[in-house]
Parts: structure tokens; C-alpha cells; sequence
């Protein structure tokens, strides 16, 4: 399953709106088939697999990241029925497909037609993966990446709000494969006002994956822009956010309870009296801080740091 969640991982930047899923057959230890959501969700990955599989397939054990799809759509045949047909002996699930139209559907067809199913195996990977599908499916709402760049000591810029650069070209190409990796990216009013930032992505080869562009504002935003009142109603409609910027629309969305993930960029600079890099974000007391955030890595990049957190689930 390890390895069907790697392939999962390589529709994340493409396969939206539809979640991205990995595929992988096996044939008496050999693998037959590797598949993935292609870009703009179809094919499926299982269809992909399949198509590599070829006869192959007959008798095989197919691993899935999320359950095989039940509902028929005009794209093409569920993935049900696709493993039903190619003969698939055994199909192996990391988690069912929390979409109503499937969710357990399509492992009951499989079992209906003499399929040994095992489901749950590597389960929190296998919605890792797919986190920001996850999220929308699930809770109704775009997964949000927080990214922060800052001085050892906090600050995002100059007392005089200058800030070119505080990291280095490692972080900073880093930063543009995660812009690469979201669907929409957001800054707010006094970011776009100060920076007039192009958001796009500057790696060789991504240049495509540019997201699109959200500015948080109680008023209009301009051409080529989408306007967002509030974090709370932001971006259902996209399964990936980051939000890069600046302090008051960082704010806004932790004070929101709205960051899932957060990228910590540090560069070994002092700074000092300069612009900090949060503002208020409603926080009450000091021990209601602890216990939000899980490190889940952490790595040079050059001479600056790398710290990502995940937020902790209040379940």
C-alpha cells in the first residue's frame, strides 16, 4: 500500500476536482499494473492500471488508495465495475470513499461478484494523501496550507515593509513547487497594495501549474482576481489552498481555525524592530496555544529551515 499511496501522490497537482488515487496489480508477486488519477480526474486510476494489466489482470490482487467508484458517470465506467471485468481476484482498499454516491457501494458490488476485499489497510496514508480532496469531500471546505517565511526572530519584512529576500533560492523555489501543488493561492489587500505579487509559479516545466489568484477583502477585487469576505467562506469550491501572505490575512485565517498546514520557512537572520509576522489571531489565554500544531518535518533548505505542522484534529 506504501507504494500505491506514492503513486497517489503523483495526480495531487492535476486530478482535481477529483481525488487523486493510486493504483498498483499485482500477479504472483510481479506487478502488472501502475496507475493514477489523470489530469482532470479522468482516467481513474484503476483504469489505468487495468489498461497496463492488460490480461494480466486475471486473477490479480489490485491495491487502491480509495475505494473503487460505483456510480456511473458519462466520463466513463465505474471502477467497479472495470477490477469486475478484468477478472481481479482480490482488491485490497486503504479507505472507503466518504462520496455518498460510493461510500461502501463500491465494496459491496466487488463483494457481490466474488471478489475478496480488505479495506483500511494504511488508511491514514491513504487520506493524507489526498488531504485537500479529503477535506472538501468530508467537511465542505478547501484545505489550507499557511505559508510563513520569516527572520529567526518573526519578522517578515523591514520596519519599512521591505523584504527582498528574507530566505534563500532553495526556500524560495521550494515555495514555488508548494504554489505548484495548490489549486488557489491568496494574499490579502495590504500584500497585493505594497507587493503587487504575480503568484505564479517560476519553475522550468510548472509553469502551467499556476494557481489561481483569491484576494481577501471587504471589497472588489481586480481583473483576474477572485474577492473572499472571510476565511470561513472561502473556497469550497477548490480542493487546495495556500495562503501566502501577509500578516493580518495569516491572521485572520488561524484566528478562523481555517490553517490545516502550516510551512515555516526560516532564514538565520535577525531582524528586529521589523513587521511581525502574524497579527492578533484571538488568542485568550496562552494555554489554549499548545497542543494545536504537530511537527511533521523539518529539513535544511540551503541555509534556511523548514518546518511543516500539521494541525491536531479536536476529535
Amino acid at each position: 500500500m506504501a507504494a500505491t499511496v506514492a503513486l497517489a501522490d503523483r495526480g495531487r497537482m492535476s486530478a482535481a476536482p477529483n481525488p487523486n488515487v493510486g493504483c498498483l496489480i499485482l500477479n504472483n508477486g510481479r506487478v502488472v499494473g501502475r496507475g493514477w488519477t489523470q489530469p482532470g480526474g479522468r482516467p481513474h486510476a484503476e483504469a489505468v492500471a487495468l489498461d497496463q494489466a492488460g490480461s494480466a489482470a486475471r486473477g490479480a490482487t489490485a491495491y487502491v488508495t480509495l475505494e473503487p467508484c460505483a456510480h456511473e458517470s458519462p466520463r466513463g465506467s465505474c471502477c467497479a465495475d472495470l477490477l469486475i471485468g478484468a477478472g481481479v481476484a482480490h482488491v485490497v482498499i486503504g479507505t472507503r470513499d466518504p462520496d455518498p454516491r460510493t461510500d461502501g457501494a463500491g465494496i459491496a458490488r466487488l463483494r457481490a461478484a466474488g471478489i475478496e476485499v480488505r479495506e483500511g489497510v494504511g488508511a491514514a496514508q491513504a487520506r493524507a494523501i489526498m488531504a485537500p480532496w479529503w477535506t472538501r469531500a468530508t467537511a465542505a471546505r478547501s484545505f489550507v496550507t499557511l505559508k510563513l517565511a520569516t527572520s529567526l526572530d518573526g519578522r517578515i519584512a523591514m520596519a519599512d515593509r521591505s523584504s527582498r529576500w528574507i530566505t534563500g533560492e532553495r526556500a524560495r523555489a521550494h515555495a514555488h513547487l508548494e504554489r505548484a501543488r495548490h489549486e488557489a493561492i491568496l494574499v490579502g489587500r495590504g500584500t497585493l497594495t505594497a507587493d503587487a505579487p504575480r503568484l505564479d509559479v517560476r519553475l522550468a516545466g510548472l509553469e502551467h501549474h499556476s494557481p489561481r489568484k483569491y484576494l481577501l477583502t471587504s471589497g472588489m477585487a481586480p481583473d483576474g482576481w477572485t474577492a473572499v469576505s472571510r476565511p470561513e467562506d472561502s473556497m469550497n469550491e477548490v480542493n487546495s489552498l495556500l495562503v501566502e501572505g501577509g500578516a493580518g490575512a495569516a491572521a485572520a485565517f488561524l484566528a478562523a481555525d481555517r490553517v490545516d498546514r502550516l510551512l515555516l520557512y526560516r532564514a538565520p537572520i535577525l531582524i528586529g524592530a521589523g513587521r511581525a509576522a502574524l497579527g492578533d489571531i484571538g488568542l485568550a489565554d496562552l494555554a489554549e496555544a499548545h497542543g494545536r500544531w504537530r511537527l511533521m518535518d523539518s529539513h535544511m533548505l540551503g541555509s534556511d529551515r523548514l518546518d511543516v505542522y500539521e494541525r491536531v484534529s479536536k476529535g
